[in-house]
């Protein structure tokens, strides 16, 4: 242990225990584990995402530890191992981050929400990807408007046979573009999903070629491995780019919100390292003017998304799959969705209840592990070995 210990509950952490319950999505390749981080007071708190190997590993820092330092726990998990955390290690951090604010809700009695400065907006807007067909792409869309969603999302068209010729594909998506265009009308908006499967000059001229049509968000215009390039499109194209469900922490985002290479970005939980980081990525969009849309992942990472959106000034939206998001059978309560909106949740904590009976049980850590030495300043607070 480093440093002296302020208990503020005086609590803590006694067992972790990592559950695998029925995949929702197998094409997505997003951790949806489920961990729950157990107190000595018998308040336990909810997370999602990592690993096995990555949650072990984490979660054998926090034994022992008070739950209530969040921020410290943060680093020690981040840093206090030789290599430097890579985005595995984010994911599984992301979920143990979740569970501890879980448990901070829970003890004062209050929505996370209001432990991140209390609401700044009513509800979360939402997009639709993949909104069920109604028939045709217009009746598609116009029913999705209607349904309360603020806009429809589309993406690059798919070939038939798995063959892209770009510019037959680039044809046909100029075409239901604008058939989605028409289909939003007045009161709706659309967006697209580039996927990251064009090239420089093909991600140009697509976006030169819909500019007219006024999309809200062009989403992964290009890949992701080299963020440089996205500066060069930024400068040969006007409309608006989305970037970074693909992204890890504040660190590999925040030269894009900067250099305003980006209009929103898509980081999202657990992804990022959790709620203590995705406060931190919000707070550089603001003062960079950059909106934040979150990637959909699991039903407990939405339901923390609502709580930090709800508590942050920028402009913010959210991605939802299909008309709803899914009620998993492993939680007896999560987000609540209607009208096409999210609303943040009054109960303590995540407002989540996770029903083990719907997962197996993968393993617990109750034994601390720190396997290097630990360094603090002279004020207590951690630094690398």
């Amino acid at each position: 242990m480093i440093g002296p210990r302020e208990k503020e509950f005086n609590v803590k952490i006694t067992r972790i225990r990592c559950y695998r319950p029925k995949r929702l999505n197998p094409t997505f390749n997003q951790s949806d584990m489920v961990v729950t981080v157990e107190t000595d007071a018998g308040i336990t708190g909810i997370g999602e995402g990592g690993s096995r190997d990555m949650l072990q590993q984490c979660a054998g820092m926090l034994i022992g530890e008070d739950p209530s330092r969040i921020q410290h726990l943060w680093q020690l998990m981040y840093r206090g191992f030789f290599y430097p955390a890579g985005r595995e290690k984010l994911h599984a951090l992301g979920a143990l981050d979740l569970a501890l604010w879980d448990i901070k809700g829970k003890a004062l009695g209050v929505p996370v929400y209001e432990l991140l400065g209390g609401r700044t907006r009513d509800f979360v807007q939402c997009y639709s990807t993949g909104y069920p067909s109604q028939g045709t792409l217009g009746e598609t869309v116009r029913a999705c408007v209607e349904a309360g969603f603020r806009a429809f999302r589309t993406a690059v068209a798919d070939p038939g046979d798995g063959v892209f010729n770009t510019r037959q594909m680039l044809t046909k998506t100029v075409e239901q573009c604008r058939a989605i265009h028409d289909g939003v009308g007045a009161a709706g908006e659309w967006a697209i999903d580039f996927h990251t499967r064009l090239d420089m000059a093909d991600a140009v001229r697509l976006c030169g070629l819909i500019e007219e049509l006024n999309p809200l968000f062009v989403e992964d215009p290009l890949r992701s491995e080299n963020p440089g390039a996205l500066t060069t499109l930024r400068g040969l194209v006007k409309t608006p780019l989305a970037v970074g469900e693909q992204y890890g922490d504040k660190w590999e985002i925040t030269e894009l919100v900067e250099r305003h290479v980006i209009d929103y970005t898509r980081v999202t939980l657990p992804n990022v390292g959790g709620i203590t980081e995705l406060i931190k990525i919000a707070a550089i969009c603001e003062t960079h003017y950059v909106g934040l849309v979150p990637h959909f992942t699991g039903p407990i990472s939405l339901a923390a998304l609502v709580h930090v959106l709800c508590a942050q000034p920028v402009p913010a939206l959210m991605e939802i799959a299909g008309a709803r998001p899914v009620q998993p059978p492993h939680l007896s309560r999560g987000c609540t969705f209607r009208d096409g909106k999210l609303w943040p949740e009054p109960h303590p904590g995540l407002g989540v209840e996770f029903d083990s009976a719907g997962a197996d049980l993968l393993f617990d850590v109750t034994e601390h592990n720190s396997p290097i030495p630990l360094f603090r300043r002279p004020d207590g607070s951690f630094t690398n070995w």
